[in-house]
């Protein structure tokens, strides 16, 4: 199913999120099992299962990373579960760079600068990723989605960075 049919909204990567809340909003209301409180048991499931589309689709709409997997997925290129390696030994190197300063982290003097530093390292290269996402998934060429693809899986390599970022951080505070 395309999520960008079900809600009307054109299908790019940008999206702007008080639409899509306010859609979402207006799906609810037409597919909420409440409504067919009175209907056959049949319209109820059918109401059950609309609702459940509804949710997983504003669910997907409104994170970027699925958002990508779901516009690559109409493609016909399915990351999901994939057991594709990365082959850009750049990034691999800078992930390993990544992982031994928040390993460095637990033991540092000054964490809170340590953590800030990386944040900002992480929130740089991001919004980079996501740039280069963006052309690429406006690109229509088969090529274009192959590379959006590989920038996907980094923001899950970046999203787990973060991840345990904040569990270090949340660690000060327990």
């Amino acid at each position: 199913m395309n999520y960008f049919e079900l809600f009307e909204i054109p299908q790019n990567f940008d999206v702007d999120v008080a639409e899509l809340a306010e859609r979402y909003r207006e799906l609810q209301k037409a597919v909420h099992p409440d409504k067919f409180a009175n209907a056959s048991e049949q319209q109820k499931l059918l109401a059950i299962s609309k609702t459940a589309q509804v949710n997983d689709a504003f669910q997907t709409l409104k994170d970027p990373i699925r958002r990508a997997e779901h516009m690559l997925s109409l493609r016909g290129i399915d990351i999901n579960n994939e057991s594709t390696t990365m082959k850009d030994t750049g990034f691999l190197m800078q992930q390993m760079e990544w992982r031994e300063a928040l390993e460095d982290l637990r033991g540092s003097d000054d964490i809170e600068t340590g953590i800030a530093e990386l944040e900002g390292d992480f929130s740089q290269y991001r919004k980079q990723l996501l740039e280069n996402l963006r052309k690429q998934l406006a690109d229509d060429q088969a090529s274009a989605a192959i590379v959006a693809a590989d920038q996907v899986r980094k923001l899950k390599f970046m999203a787990k960075l973060q991840d345990e970022l904040i569990r270090i951080q949340d660690s000060l505070y327990d």
